[in-house]
């Protein structure tokens, strides 16, 4: 197909990320679809980090405004709501005219002007999304400015004069929408979405990077990789330790908000384990290294998980995983054929049961790991974004 010239819209991008999968997967389909010759230029909020992961792209403007700030939604005015409303929609006029693209990728849009999607939808313009977290959910419900106006028909017009205003039926309607669940597809449509083009197209990981490692003697090293937030468990990880032997350790690897990552330091004190768990946050290219590192990976998430990347990283290098297995996480994780899984709530002596029982079987513990290389063969970064172009190219015809 020829060449394409590809806007690309979404609310963090890396190197000015928190480390999340859904920024990770859209910088890696961004860089997979230069290669195959389009012309992407990505489009994203001012959100910027005090430790970016990597160098800036050339093309990625960082202009938009959000509605999230500081790990939070603050309140805001009628006026300052409008004002962010018509910058937005300014800033996204500029690019459509400058760079007059054949199609607009939305990624993950929470937190964003959601008449974004309406005045590209209005233009005409092609579009795919990609929806990687349940943003469907709870974006409309902080979208500061059309929230106010739903079912006030009065009101409404006013908005809709002013800026358009976005419905779910409209936005469904925008673009072809690729889910990267079962799970997450199915919660966008029980919310009221109308989705009338839609697939699921399951996210994969590097493996060129991500390789298997050589298994060593079990030795009660664990590991918690993922953001520090409190929906994806990591409190269980340290409340494990005192039940579990004195010679296990735990490595929390990631970041978030500083103020949760203090509560955790605070917890493992007051368990008296303070001196056996260790905080990092080392870069990308050194995550196949802690995983080599670890004989457990835990993935205690509490919420319905989109999707996570995470366990599939520890399967492909080697490693085992225990896992609650809720929300999409579900679709690939199998108890006893690939991890070992436990209840979600109030599970920390469930979590230290299946601890346990990798210790002291070591047969469990290789068919574990022939089970999840099976697993990560499958679920691969170049396969995610064959599917996400394949997609791109196939509307914009």
């Amino acid at each position: 197909m020829s060449s394409l010239r590809i806007l690309s819209v979404g609310n963090i991008y890396p190197p000015h990320d928190l480390g999340g999968g859904y920024e990770r997967t859209w910088q890696a389909s961004v860089t997979d679809l230069r290669q195959r010759g389009h012309a992407v230029r990505v489009l994203t909020t001012d959100f910027r980090t005090d430790s970016p992961s990597g160098d800036e792209d050339v093309d990625v403007h960082r202009e938009l405004r959000s509605y999230w700030r500081d790990h939070a939604f603050p309140r805001s005015g009628w006026k300052s709501r409008m004002n962010l409303e018509r910058y937005n929609a300014s800033v996204l006029e500029r690019h459509l005219r400058d760079f007059a693209p054949d199609l607009v990728s939305w990624w993950a849009m929470g937190g964003m002007s959601l008449g974004l999607i309406e005045r590209v939808r209005r233009a005409g313009i092609p579009a795919v999304g990609v929806v990687g977290d349940e943003w469907m959910l709870w974006g409309p419900r902080v979208d500061a400015w059309s929230r106010p106006f739903r079912g006030r028909p009065l009101f409404g017009c006013l908005a809709e004069r002013i800026t358009g205003l976005p419905t779910r039926a409209r936005l469904g309607a925008a673009a072809v929408w690729l889910f990267n669940s079962e799970h997450v597809r199915r919660k966008a449509l029980a919310a009221g979405w109308s989705l009338p083009h839609t697939a699921v197209l399951h996210p994969g990981i590097d493996d060129q990077l991500f390789r298997p490692a050589v298994p060593a003697p079990w030795q009660w090293r664990l590991l918690y990789l993922g953001r520090l937030d409190p929906r994806k468990g990591p409190n269980l990880a340290i409340e494990a330790l005192p039940l579990l032997p004195s010679e296990a350790t735990l490595t929390l690897q990631g970041t978030g908000d500083p103020g949760y990552a203090e509560e955790l330091r605070s917890l493992a004190r007051s368990l008296n384990v303070a001196e056996r768990v260790s905080f990092t946050g080392a870069p990308r290219e050194r995550l196949p290294e802690l995983y080599g590192g670890a004989d457990a990976v835990i993935f205690p998430v509490q919420w319905e998980e989109p999707w996570g990347l995470v366990p599939i990283e520890a399967m492909a290098v080697g490693r085992l995983v225990v896992a609650t297995g809720t929300g999409g996480s579900g679709e690939y994780l199998r108890e006893g054929e690939n991890c070992l899984l436990f209840r979600p709530r109030n599970s920390v002596e469930s979590l230290c049961a299946s601890l346990r029982r990798l210790a002291c079987d070591e047969s469990l513990r290789a068919r574990l790991r022939a089970g999840g290389a099976e697993t990560a063969a499958v679920f691969t970064e170049r396969r995610y974004n064959e599917g996400i172009a394949a997609a791109i190219e196939e509307r914009a015809r």
